[in-house]
């Protein structure tokens, strides 16, 4: 039985602490992702990266979930990729939305995939998996990330090919970007997959570990001294990636200690 989110939306007052937005576009790429769109409040700030947390107006108490905002700072209106998980308290609602739905959010942003979590360096590598894209997306239509780094390879691996078609919709448009187009010349993708055939197959780890990665880009493997890491995914893909990043020197930073690799560890359910 499908959800109308809007006809709940007078049964249930906005909590306090909390903004109530409509949905100005959704777009369903496979059976497991979408994204969607909604206004943003005129005093709503944060940095390319952060995520704040997000319900919806179905309850007494709303069930709020973490998301990366996957649009840029400056963006009129905030965008969000997710997951439908069937039986996800959240999601399982949120994948029904439509054009006109009210969506609450939290007032208070926050995170560590932020350029300022990162001392300065000349490349930046964003690992991601799945729906562990959207902070990127939000970075790299930044153009202060280009103003920090030479050069940022963003890394996306799914099982399938259709789950790459968001990341690469995204950076094939950035390239005629009027604010960042010119500045994201330096900018890279490398997709893979896990399950179906693709060009370039495997975790990125192993990618890394074998130094395919390297080889297919034409780069020397990672160094301290030049490249800096963000990373975003699941829980699995944050442990063995921060590994591999220790295992090139890299160390992890924070918002309050800035170093050569942070990681997002909020994730959706």
């Amino acid at each position: 039985m499908s959800l109308d989110v809007a006809k709940h939306d007078t049964d249930f007052p906005t909590p306090v602490g909390v903004f109530a937005e409509k949905v100005t576009s959704v777009e369903h790429y496979t059976d497991r992702l979408f994204k969607f769109r909604i206004t943003r409040p005129a005093t709503f700030r944060f940095r390319s990266g952060e995520f704040v947390m997000i319900g919806l107006p179905n309850a007494e108490k709303p069930v709020f979930r973490a998301y990366s905002i996957a649009s840029p700072s400056w963006d009129d209106e905030l965008e969000f990729y997710s997951i439908k998980v069937p039986d996800g308290p959240l999601t399982e609602h949120l994948q029904k939305i439509a054009v006109g739905d009210t969506v609450l959010m939290r007032k208070k942003p926050t995170g560590t995939l932020v350029n300022d979590a990162l001392l300065p360096g000349k490349r930046l590598w964003m690992f991601s998996t799945g729906t562990g894209i959207a902070p990127f997306a939000s970075l790299i239509r930044d153009p202060g990330t280009y103003e920090k780094f030479d050069e940022v390879i963003l890394t996306h691996t799914c099982r399938d090919v259709a789950e790459l078609k968001y990341g690469q919709e995204l950076v094939d448009a950035i390239k005629d970007d009027p604010l960042v187009g010119e500045l994201a010349q330096g900018l890279r993708l490398y997709n893979s997959t896990t399950r179906e055939d693709y060009p370039y197959m495997g975790r990125i780890t192993d990618l890394m570990a074998s130094g395919k990665v390297f080889e297919d880009l034409g780069l020397h493997p990672i160094a301290p001294q030049t490249d800096r890491g963000m990373i975003c995914g699941s829980m699995d893909m944050l442990r063995d990636t921060k590994s591999a990043l220790e295992g090139f020197g890299l160390a992890e930073g924070s918002n309050n200690r800035p170093d050569t690799f942070v990681v997002e560890r909020a994730f959706v359910g």
